[in-house]
């Protein structure tokens, strides 16, 4: 049995990592020390799941340009936008951390696919309304709330799943994989959709539904994945969900990480201002199109040259310098005047995004025993995925109140000073290393 206080668990089932002398292969060559690493993918149950994500996460994107897009047509306004962020929050807020919980407690390939179904149906949903041409506001919310939900409990169900399905040492490769495939589909995604939009915001509705079967098709081709057999094994409850918080409470680098990431997207993510800005600024939909997609374009490009990320020693200073990156790539995009620039811009900041992002969940995976991985990924989704909703109605409100400019601009200057001050304030962020957690349980 894996007892929580002895640190990480590592998983080895060879029902599930069927090449185990993949785990720890030496990159070889100049190019292979630069390029994404694909090890990962040498697993049959993490390529499935892999394909399946990401093929639905591409149609997700059409959704995701697709609903703001049609909210800001029917109600010209900013902040209608920015609700729907908030309109997602509160199921994101309580179903991943429920979610994650029963993540610990439930066989996670089932709890995936529910999650899985739910999304599914509010696709149809969406798809329904638009041929409808019901136009209406509130219901574009009741639907993004949920589709949250979904959101909610596949995502932690999800990540919890990757350390089963790989070596530990490909850890953080399968996470760099997961993240630059979706940072692709968020590429193609809003391209496409911002022709589509042009013609009915229908077809990227239709999009989308059709992608997720194959999601669904991946899922239930996964092998059954029981909750870990020990003393400490989790039933799903409010005690569980406790239970997890106060072993983030314990640890200050699992707290700060949580923190970096509010920062950063609830200061500095100016999704909710794209509408406006491209109507205003650079023409129109077919530019709404490209603001979607920067952020997506930078950390693909970053993604496809990752071998580095998993040889940076000092993780916890490299985390907070992608987060000021992001911010000051933020702020200045926020001031161009060209869409071009905008965008190179915006791709910067995605960089930087990826890589902060590929360290905090490798962090959240390595501090965490097996039994409890599903909890702190339901406590991961709350924050990426409710920060991001946060940061719309932020730039939503404020952008109603003083422009968009300037909501834009203020907002990632903010979060790069913010991020600067956590990293002189907390030593354990300079001195974290990776590995798992140090010896001083408190740290």
């Amino acid at each position: 049995m894996t007892r929580i206080e002895e640190g990480p668990a590592a998983i080895d089932d060879p029902a599930v990592v069927e090449d185990p002398a993949a785990v720890g292969a030496p990159a070889v060559g100049w190019w292979r020390r630069i390029a994404v690493d694909t090890r990962p993918l040498r697993h049959l149950a993490f390529r499935r799941m892999f394909i399946g994500n990401a093929t639905a996460f591409f149609g997700f994107q059409f959704t995701a340009v697709a609903v703001p897009v049609q909210m800001f047509a029917v109600t010209r306004s900013s902040l209608w936008v920015g609700y729907l962020g908030l309109a997602a929050l509160v199921p994101l807020l309580i179903f991943a951390l429920w979610g994650g919980a029963l993540a610990d407690a439930l066989d996670r390939r089932r709890l995936l696919l529910a999650g899985a179904l739910l999304m599914w149906a509010t696709t149809l949903g969406l798809l329904t309304q638009a041929l409808l041409r019901l136009d209406s506001p509130v219901l574009l919310l009741v639907l993004t709330a949920l589709q949250a939900v979904g959101v909610a409990v596949t995502s932690p169900t999800r990540a919890a799943i990757v350390p089963r399905l790989v070596g530990p040492g490909e850890v953080p490769a399968a996470n760099t994989l997961f993240f630059t495939a979706t940072t692709a589909a968020s590429v193609f995604g809003p391209l496409g959709a911002g022709v589509l939009i042009g013609y009915d915001v229908a077809w990227a509705y239709l999009v989308d539904a059709v992608t997720f079967t194959l999601a669904l098709w991946a899922t239930l081709r996964l092998p059954a994945l029981p909750p870990a057999e020990n003393g400490t094994a989790a039933r799903g409850g409010l005690r569980d969900v406790l239970f997890g918080l106060r072993f983030i409470g314990r640890h200050t680098l699992l707290m700060l990480t949580f923190a970096i990431d509010i920062v950063a997207m609830v200061l500095a993510f100016p999704r909710a201002l794209f509408p406006e800005v491209a109507h205003e600024r650079f023409g129109g939909n077919a530019a709404v199109g490209w603001l979607f997609a920067a952020i997506a374009i930078g950390s693909l490009l970053a993604g496809l040259t990752s071998g580095w990320i998993s040889r940076v020693r000092r993780q916890g200073v490299a985390l907070v310098l992608a987060v000021v990156g992001w911010g000051l790539a933020v702020a200045a995009a926020g001031l161009a005047r060209q869409l071009w620039l905008c965008i190179l811009l915006l791709a910067v900041g995605g960089a930087a995004d990826l890589v902060s992002s590929v360290y905090r969940q490798t962090i959240l995976q390595t501090y965490a025993p097996d039994e409890l991985r599903g909890r702190m990924q339901g406590v991961f989704t709350a924050v990426v995925a409710g920060g991001p909703r946060l940061g719309d109605l932020r730039a939503g409100g404020m952008g109603a109140a003083v422009g968009a400019g300037t909501a834009w601009v203020t907002g990632g200057l903010a979060a790069s000073a913010v991020a600067v001050c956590l990293l002189v304030a907390f030593p354990v962020l300079r001195h974290y290393t990776g590995g798992g957690r140090p010896a001083n349980p408190e740290s």
